[in-house]
């Protein structure tokens, strides 16, 4: 072990890693101040400036452009009173009052300051759980290996947007995607339609390129040929600073801040929650734990606990999103799900035996990880006016930029115009079920996980002579099967109720 901690700090302790943290922080950061952008469009968009890089440095990247977007979003939230990401919708609630008080300095410290102190809790959350969690399932075999990857998948597809069938549909759709192109096994066409460039599949970078990045940029270009054009925000930053509170802070708030990063891990865990969930929940617990009855009136009109708590639990969520990632191979989040597209790639299988043949690799992402929060947090403290001045940057004119980044970006995955062309269809497409409020996250991760739930379960029918039963002759994959069941008929019954309600309502 300590042989592994060593190579991994003479891999990560180098200037070249530093000043890729340097860049994938801020890079994060601008995408999580701008609305409309979001942090796993910046991975998307990262992925193919990874293509040349070594593994280490490709997660530099990654991890520190995940971290920079967490703690971007709240920038906007803040000052403006539009979330930068979805995660960032509860801290408008009193942030954005905060700011009409001239508190904006005072909200933008405490943020920062609780933002950090949630994401390394969660980071020594993740170095204790995940290796635990890796020692389990290393016993696992194919059969065991299927139905837990199966319950993740339908776990995140299930709790999509809260739309059971629309999740689980895309999750399919997903699926077949993956199967595009040359069968591995019996060396078979598989949805070609005779075209010679299909043999090749579908690359997974183009593919989450288009989902992720094209609906962005026809929804600018729709908003701006029908007059709808955000206009560009007008804000004096000449006086804007972050201020830090006192140390009545700590005394009164150290424990919620502990109580919403325990909460935001766990949520981060649990696959296809996400921050946004955790916001929420740390909100409603800062409030509900108020034991001061004019404290708790304050909440929505400026109060600091409204601040603290959604900003602790989304940012606690990067660590324990990181837990199922690395020690099982399964993604908590969308973001995530691009991470772990990006590390097969790269030749880094995540999951149990990661910590068997690339040790190193761990460690050098909880370093990095350290590291990433901290120059976040000097980033914001230091650089806040330059930060907020690309607010002011017109949507139209990022969509532009964007727009040249992805088709150089396709292009060099397999210097394909092929490529290029799939990624804007699968972007229409993408644009089209964003519309019909279908989920992408699930997509994403049925071309993720298809190659290991078709591999485990073919591996599987192989050991048993196309027997069922393997599934049924392990007491751990029958747990799996019993939640994967459970999940759906737990979502099912809530969607019902919730029909029951929408037409109880139209009735009254």
């Amino acid at each position: 072990m300590i042989d592994n901690i060593l190579i991994a700090f003479q891999q990560t302790f180098t200037l070249q890693v530093f000043f890729i943290i340097i860049i994938g922080s801020f890079i994060g950061i601008i995408f999580g101040v701008i609305p409309g952008l979001t942090y796993s469009m910046a991975l998307s968009l990262m992925l193919p400036f990874t293509f040349g890089m070594g593994p280490i440095n490709a997660i530099t990247l990654l991890v520190s452009v995940f971290i920079g977007g967490a703690s971007g979003g709240s920038i906007s939230a803040i000052l403006i009173g539009v979330p930068g990401t979805p995660s960032a919708a509860a801290t408008v609630f009193d942030g954005y009052p905060m700011t009409k008080q001239g508190k904006a300095g005072l909200a933008m410290g405490i943020t920062v300051l609780v933002s950090t102190i949630g994401g390394l809790l969660s980071l020594v959350a993740m170095i204790l759980m995940t290796d635990f969690l890796a020692k389990f399932a290393i016993k696992f075999g194919p059969a065991e290996i299927f139905a837990l990857v199966l319950f993740g998948f339908s776990t995140i597809c299930g709790l999509a947007d809260n739309a059971l069938f629309r999740g689980l549909a895309a999750g399919i759709f997903g699926l077949m995607l993956m199967t595009v192109g040359i069968d591995d096994v019996e060396g078979v066409q598989r949805f070609t339609f005779g075209r010679i460039e299909m043999l090749q599949g579908i690359n997974l970078l183009v593919a989450m390129i288009g989902l992720f990045a094209v609906p962005h940029v026809i929804e600018v270009f729709h908003s701006r040929m029908n007059n709808e054009d955000k206009k560009s925000f007008n804000i004096n930053v000449s006086k804007l600073k972050t201020n830090f509170p006192d140390l009545k802070f700590y005394k009164k708030y150290l424990g919620l801040i502990l109580r919403c990063t325990g909460l935001g891990t766990i949520i981060g865990i649990i696959p296809g929650a996400g921050g946004t969930i955790a916001a929420f929940l740390g909100y409603t617990h800062a409030k509900n734990s108020e034991k001061d009855p004019i404290e708790k009136a304050k909440f929505g009109k400026g109060n600091i606990g409204g601040v603290v708590g959604p900003e602790t639990a989304n940012n606690a969520i990067t660590g324990g999103a990181m837990i199922p990632l690395l020690a099982l191979g399964i993604p908590g989040d969308p973001a995530t799900a691009i991470m772990l597209g990006a590390l097969l790639i790269h030749g880094i299988v995540p999951g149990p035996m990661l910590f068997v043949q690339n040790a190193p690799v761990v460690y050098s992402i909880y370093i990095v990880f350290f590291v990433a929060y901290v120059v976040v947090f000097f980033m914001q403290v230091q650089f806040i006016k330059q930060i907020v001045k690309c607010l002011a940057v017109k949507p139209h004119n990022m969509a532009i930029g964007i727009t040249i980044m992805i088709v150089i970006g396709a292009y060099t995955v397999r210097n394909s115009f092929f490529d290029v062309y799939v990624m804007f269809i699968i972007g229409f497409l993408g644009y089209f079920l964003n519309r019909i409020n279908v989920p992408l996250a699930p997509i994403v991760l049925g071309m993720v996980l298809g190659e290991v739930i078709e591999s485990n379960y073919r591996t599987s029918m192989a050991l048993s002579s196309g027997s069922f039963k393997i599934f049924a002759s392990s007491p751990i994959s029958l747990a799996f099967i019993f939640l994967i069941f459970l999940t759906i008929g737990l979502q099912i019954k809530k969607r019902s109720k919730d029909i029951k309600q929408q037409k109880m309502s139209l009735k009254n």
